[in-house]
């Protein structure tokens, strides 16, 4: 039968509900009670990018069997998101080109920076699902217990790799707009590092022209001549622009950074305890499994939170307007599904599990991306819309996939 039983079409509504419940909350708090200042809100997400995600991510990877891991979903899954990124990058690089032949201003490192965010910000919307809350009601009551373990493996992939990537990318792109910032996991010498690669781009740019200037300056005291300041200034060249920092030194800043990132370390130890574990037969003592879990059922519902308070804190209730909420959508609920549809049968699946590999690529966008979009500050607002409009939309939309599927 191609049509979903209605106690399974409850049990997504019973997941849904506790989601907007927080949102709802975050949103009153701030918009109506004045509960939250901007400095308290952005040490909620905070929290959530520095301790609870990590948490999450650790006891995802962790009880995750990786002897038992499906190759052929693994591999469509991992297909898909190099094509969607492959495809997000030309058509950047042709947006970027088009607008400079159209006498667009602005240098080409900051256009590249701004295009990268673009992709970065269309990669998410597109890939990156609300797998574990939103994925495991839905397909067990579309088809079973089957999909479980199968969802657990999309989430493995989702936490060890993408989600490490995304924040490498925003990493990246931190020292190329010249942010300070103070990220999950970073200190002040972080910072410090930071500040040292601007510096570096701007001591590059101007070493020549400082040299230049010493050497005519030498050459006037030489000849016994008097100089005056303003005489100077006319013989000494205009500042030349700052560069932006090499693509090397950026990525092995970027790699610095990355190993004093939380959720690098959870998922570095959760896969090595996951081999270990499933290997030897062990688990985690119920103390440590009872320690991890208190703080990482905080990440779902703090992020929800968060995202209320976010859109609270927004002139309007779409705070990128209706037409990027729409492009987003188009991304997470035809793009994703699309490529994943073509992926799959590309990589050999058939029957149930190609129908599991699409639909749970309807599913609505990851509620930590919008975490970690607030944390780095590039486009929070086409996050939190993804999030939130995302877990109305995707309803229907897997329902229409698993009828088309099904038939």
């Amino acid at each position: 039968s191609t049509m979903i039983p209605g106690s399974a079409l409850y049990h997504v509504v019973e997941a849904m509900a506790p989601l907007y419940t927080a949102a709802v909350l975050g949103y009153a708090s701030v918009r109506w009670l004045k509960a939250f200042s901007d400095e308290q809100c952005a040490g909620i997400n905070h929290f959530v990018a520095l301790y609870a995600a990590p948490v999450l991510t650790f006891h995802m990877v962790a009880t995750n069997d990786p002897y038992r891991m499906n190759g052929r979903l693994i591999a469509a899954d991992t297909l898909q998101k190099a094509v969607i990124i492959v495809f997000l990058k030309a058509g950047a690089a042709l947006w970027s080109r088009f607008r400079h032949r159209r006498g667009g201003d602005g240098k080409a490192s900051a256009r590249s920076s701004t295009s990268l965010k673009w992709v970065v910000t269309n990669f998410s919307s597109a890939t990156l699902t609300n797998t574990l809350i939103m994925g495991v009601p839905l397909l067990n009551g579309m088809y079973g217990a089957v999909s479980g373990g199968l969802i657990a493996q999309i989430v493995m992939m989702q936490v060890c790799v993408w989600f490490n990537v995304v924040i490498v990318l925003y990493q990246y792109m931190s020292p190329q707009d010249g942010i300070v910032k103070i990220g999950p996991g970073s200190s002040p010498a972080t910072v410090a590092e930071n500040i040292e690669v601007m510096e570096a781009a701007a001591a590059t740019a101007s070493s020549a022209t400082q040299d230049s200037t010493t050497r005519e300056m030498t050459t006037k005291s030489k000849d016994g001549g008097v100089t005056t300041a303003a005489e100077e200034a006319v013989d000494v060249p205009g500042p030349e622009p700052a560069h932006a920092p090499s693509v090397m030194l950026v990525l092995r800043m970027a790699g610095k950074k990355l190993y004093k990132i939380p959720n690098t370390y959870a998922t570095f130890l959760g896969l090595l305890w996951s081999l270990i574990a499933f290997r030897l037969g062990i688990s985690l003592p119920k103390i440590v499994d009872d320690s991890l879990s208190i703080i990482s059922t905080t990440a779902v519902g703090l992020s929800m939170f968060a995202s209320g308070t976010f859109i609270a804190r927004q002139p309007r209730f779409v705070p990128c307007g209706y037409a990027i909420a729409s492009l987003s959508m188009v991304l997470k609920f035809l793009v994703g599904p699309v490529v994943m549809l073509f992926t799959s049968l590309a990589m050999g699946l058939r029957g149930t599990l190609l129908h599991i590999a699409v639909v749970q690529a309807a599913l609505p966008l990851a509620v930590i991306s919008f975490v970690y979009a607030e944390e780095y500050k590039v486009h929070a607002d086409i996050m939190s819309t993804g999030v939130i409009l995302g877990i109305f939309i995707s309803l229907p939309v897997t329902i229409i996939y698993y009828i088309l599927l099904g038939t």
